[in-house]
């Protein structure tokens, strides 16, 4: 198969500064709202980029939990590749993509962690497998087969049969963004590009950029 044979021309739908809300969030929020009307599979997945204490970079995919005024919020085991990063460098970068859409959505800004009893309340809404899963994983850790997390689970869920408490290296991340983008795919790969950016009085910018 000849990879450089492989394209799709984008042409569903344009993006116009005007179109766009004054500020990144309701913008998000709109075009998110879309993605879940739409059904398309995943939408709130994104992919979370971050740099160790080495300046590698790295990537995964984990769920959005939440969108507000401040920003966006994912949650993992703060011991992790991703939370060791964040501890060393407290900044990352988030990507949507949502093809059938046409649309992605780059994200930057600074992390932080979410108090204590916001990721309380999250833990507790969770299912109570998924519970059990937080204490029985030690996230990016090296193990030697599935059956050793099967049998922490196990331990786990004899020494909780009924409330599991949140695992105090658990929790939620806060993304505080400074820059936003948001891409519509459009055809002969002029694609609409309006950024939003932070200035130094703290207010937003929305620009076109080339693509």
């Amino acid at each position: 198969m000849d990879l450089h044979d492989i394209r799709e021309d984008y042409s569903k739908q344009a993006l116009s500064e005007k179109e766009c809300d004054a500020h990144p969030i309701p913008q998000f929020e709109k075009w998110l709202n879309e993605a879940i009307r739409s059904q398309v599979n995943e939408p709130t997945a994104v992919n979370v980029a971050t740099i160790d204490a080495n300046g590698r970079p790295s990537s995964r995919m984990v769920l959005l939990k939440e969108v507000n005024p401040q920003g966006f919020v994912f949650f993992t085991n703060y011991h992790s590749r991703k939370g060791r990063a964040l501890a060393a460098h407290p900044y990352a970068a988030l990507t949507f993509f949502w093809p059938e859409l046409e649309r992605q959505v780059r994200i930057e800004g600074r992390v932080e962690k979410l108090d204590e009893a916001a990721s309380d309340e999250y833990f507790e809404s969770r299912p109570y497998t998924s519970r059990i899963g937080a204490w029985a994983s030690e996230q990016s850790e090296v193990i030697e087969n599935q059956a050793v997390l099967v049998k922490r689970a196990a331990v786990i869920g004899l020494k909780h049969p009924l409330h599991v408490p949140r695992p105090p290296h658990w929790g939620g991340y806060l993304v505080v963004p400074d820059c936003l983008e948001f891409w519509q795919g459009r055809p002969s790969r002029l694609h609409d590009r309006i950024r939003y950016r932070l200035d130094d009085n703290g207010d937003w910018i929305k620009e076109r950029l080339s693509p």
